[in-house]
């Protein structure tokens, strides 16, 4: 069942399109303002939205840049009572999905949303959710991400990962592969940065026995071994200039030579390749080729870090305190609520990576049975600081962003967020209020 973000002041108007949407099967999330819209969004991602283009503040093609800026795969239909031929075209020529005249033809209306539903991936049975069975999020940037991964899956576009150590990169590639039409073939990562410069070459296309001094047997190569399947080269702005022309032919003519050949063989891989550096200071300073870049990047992702999706952390942390406590054999089920406290408020350089290592430390200290003490999870912290912004320190631009970050880890919640803020709960009404938050708009959806 998709999810639709319905919005329009006219609460009649509102009333109608949900009876229609929610008749023909799908689960409609109502706002009465663009403001309000822009809330929903921040607690949860809906499949498709559907807004009026003329409302009191802020108006449909506002709220469509909005959008664009935080989800840019998320498809858009605008009704308007005010439609003309030009603010149609104007509309759709900055990517809206689609413009409905009101009064609207529910017949219409249905047919345009099942064609943007299904544009957007909504409905896709094959690998349904196991393509992404790595991640646990709740998140929504994270989701946007996911979303895109599905999207570009179904392509044979080659993909550039952009992010942070530890925040799940090469898991990012593997769900892209699995996701994809290639999901049969092989899927090899190779760590450009992990392998001496001098071998990467060998490592990478091959060799044949006799081509340097200690190659007594051919070697096939990392990048024949991917054939049919996925090549993805992590720490890609690592990889030495020279190796970076030889990657480029491969990729221009789907062909690969070992050392010592003097004839190429076809191959045929879809490349996905990541790095934490910054590739275009990188291409200014001559380390690494324009052309590779562009080959390369053509979809970019960009992951999170930890720091940016904080809803993340419990779900994750009890996550891999199952998967620890079963792989060492220990009888721990939770965390003190203390620990989960510290771990909420750590600043998680090492992003999800640094997280998993310092539950599996806990986990692996505990001498207890039932709950990880917080002692084990500040000894895993070692010296690295615990500090989240107070509610003043986050106020003016950060502010709304904390409401609804400390929303999400209490599940709408307000008297457990009022809490971890350190503020009655009338005091807190008026912030949310301020910022048009909801507390129902994060509760769980109920199964």
């Amino acid at each position: 069942m998709s999810t639709i973000l319905l919005v329009d002041d006219d609460p009649d108007i509102l009333k109608l399109i949900s009876l229609r949407l929610t008749a023909a099967g799908h689960s409609v999330k109502g706002a009465d303002s663009g403001e309000k819209a822009l809330a929903v969004l921040a607690a949860s991602r809906p499949e498709l939205v559907i807004t009026d283009l003329k409302m009191g503040g802020m108006d449909g093609l506002t709220l469509f840049d909005e959008i664009r800026k935080q989800a840019p795969t998320l498809p858009v239909i605008i009704l308007t009572a005010h439609g003309t031929i030009p603010e149609a075209v104007a509309a759709t020529r900055r990517g809206v999905f689609g413009f409905q005249p009101k009064p609207f033809d529910g017949k219409h209306l249905l047919e345009q949303v099942d064609q943007a539903l299904r544009l957007s991936g909504v409905g896709q049975s094959e690998g349904e959710e196991d393509w992404r069975r790595d991640f646990v999020t709740q998140s929504p940037k994270m989701e946007n991400v996911l979303h895109q991964a599905r999207l570009v899956a179904q392509s044979e576009a080659s993909v550039f990962i952009q992010g942070a150590s530890g925040t799940g990169k090469e898991l990012l590639a593997r769900a892209i592969h699995r996701a994809s039409r290639r999901s049969q073939g092989p899927f090899v990562a190779v760590n450009c940065a992990a392998i001496p410069e001098n071998l990467l070459e060998s490592e990478l296309f091959g060799h044949r026995k006799g081509s340097f001094t200690g190659a007594s047997y051919d070697h096939k190569g990392l990048i024949p071994a991917a054939d049919g399947g996925t090549l993805f080269l992590d720490e890609i702005g690592d990889m030495p200039l020279a190796l970076q022309a030889k990657l480029l032919r491969v990729l221009q003519d789907r062909e690969v030579r070992a050392v010592g050949a003097t004839q190429g063989s076809a191959v045929d891989v879809r490349v996905i390749s990541a790095t934490h550096r910054d590739l275009d200071a990188q291409m200014k300073a001559g380390r690494f080729r324009e052309d590779l870049y562009y080959r390369l990047n053509v979809v970019s992702l960009a992951l999170p870090p930890l720091s940016e999706r904080r809803e993340d952390i419990v779900p994750l942390a009890t996550h891999y305190l199952g998967v620890t406590a079963a792989r060492y054999g220990k009888d721990v089920r939770a965390m003190a609520p203390e620990g989960l406290q510290t771990l909420l408020a750590a600043p998680w350089p090492g992003n999800v990576r640094q997280l998993v290592n310092v539950i599996e430390q806990a986990v692996a200290l505990c001498t207890t049975s039932g709950v990880v003490p917080a002692s084990l999870i500040l000894q895993a912290l070692k010296e690295e600081p615990a500090q989240l912004a107070s509610l003043e320190e986050a106020r003016g631009a950060f502010e709304r962003e904390y409401l609804v970050r400390i929303l999400r880890i209490t599940g709408g919640s307000v008297t457990r967020a009022a809490k971890l803020a350190q503020r009655n709960r009338t005091e807190f009404y008026k912030l949310l209020e301020r910022h048009k938050l909801e507390p129902k708009m994060f509760k769980p959806e109920k199964g």
